[in-house]
């Protein structure tokens, strides 16, 4: 595989990670019942939409056909699946601590992806930009559902 594509590869898997989670927030924000949550998981949706952008962008730069959808990743949709199987009970609370754990799987993506030796510096700064994202939310949300277990 050349340099190039093993970037592909990478970014387009977490474009699609990142997808399952604007995926996941959108179905989060249809079914919270606190207006807050509903605000807060629409502005997280959109938010991850732009930083999957990023990446489809780095992805075109380098060559490649950039992800466009993130339902055929099972392990990764599964965790949005959970989030859908919480929120049939409209339960904030449910709902928060599944988009939690969404956000604990794909911060685990981010980090695996950064960990490896085969990222152009151009790559690797598009990716780390991404994850500060990531990691911004993620803690957002860590806090969110601690706070409401308190």
């Amino acid at each position: 595989m050349t340099e190039a594509s093993t970037q592909i590869t990478a970014l387009n898997t977490l474009t699609a990670t990142l997808l399952d989670s604007v995926n996941g927030y959108r179905d989060a924000a249809s079914h919270a019942d606190s207006g807050r949550f509903q605000e807060l998981f629409r502005k997280f949706a959109d938010e991850r939409a732009t930083v999957a952008e990023s990446l489809r962008s780095e992805v075109a730069r380098l060559g490649g056909n950039p992800e466009d959808d993130g339902s055929f990743l099972g392990k990764t949709h599964q965790r949005f699946l959970d989030l859908k199987a919480a929120i049939t009970g409209r339960d904030d609370q449910a709902i928060v601590n599944e988009v939690e754990r969404g956000e604990d799987y794909l911060k685990e993506k981010f980090e695996a992806a950064l960990k490896t030796d085969s990222l152009a510096p151009e790559t690797r700064a598009v990716i780390e930009a991404a994850n500060a994202s990531v990691l911004r939310g993620h803690d957002q949300m860590r806090d969110l559902k601690h706070g409401l277990e308190a």
